[in-house]
């Protein structure tokens, strides 16, 4: 059985809700206040009956006894029953503070999460912008190079055609016959 006597104490030694009684304070255990009902309960069945009434006859210093005691025991009992209460109360507030707290920073995290999965998203999606931008820029001056190179090129075989017409004409003129020298005086 459980003895209340181990309930948390107030500054001035008694249990939560006492009050100060003549003597040292006996341990109730909780089923002393059931055990005293049923004695009375049983005092009173076999009780001899009164005759011509139903009332029964029973030891009245007995009764009154088990009444006192019942008077003693139900306000410590009672004040046990509100301190367990008390603390069921207390602990579930605890743990709905550390539930909430728990909800709160998953929560937080939650959105740092994805906070960063947006950040990592904007940023893939910047980089592939700029790949794009880069490939287009590189496709553009590639094809600006190509056309400098054809036009040096064009430039370069009118040159050369020109340069080859010379040249044609040069050597043509070395195979023409020439008229004899004149003669040269003595």
């Amino acid at each position: 059985m459980t003895d209340f006597t181990d309930f948390p104490h107030q500054a001035d030694g008694l249990p939560h809700g006492g009050r100060p009684d003549d003597g040292p304070e006996a341990p109730v255990q909780i089923g002393e206040l059931h055990s005293i009902i049923d004695e009375m309960m049983v005092a009173i069945q076999e009780a001899k009956a009164l005759p011509l009434s139903g009332s029964v006859r029973v030891e009245r210093e007995e009764f009154l006894a088990m009444l006192e005691q019942l008077k003693a025991i139900l306000p410590e009992e009672l004040r046990a029953a509100r301190w367990m209460v008390r603390e069921r109360e207390a602990f579930i507030g605890r743990t709905n503070e550390k539930a909430k707290g728990i909800m709160d920073r998953a929560n937080v995290r939650a959105k740092e999460l994805v906070s960063e999965s947006n950040i990592i998203a904007e940023a893939v999606e910047e980089a592939n912008v700029l790949t794009r931008r880069a490939e287009g820029e590189a496709r553009r001056i590639r094809l600006q190079a190509e056309d400098l190179a054809e036009d040096r090129l064009e430039q370069l075989e009118v040159l050369f055609t020109n340069l080859l017409k010379q040249v044609r004409e040069a050597r043509h003129e070395f195979h023409q016959v020439r008229p004899a020298p004149p003669p040269v005086p003595q």
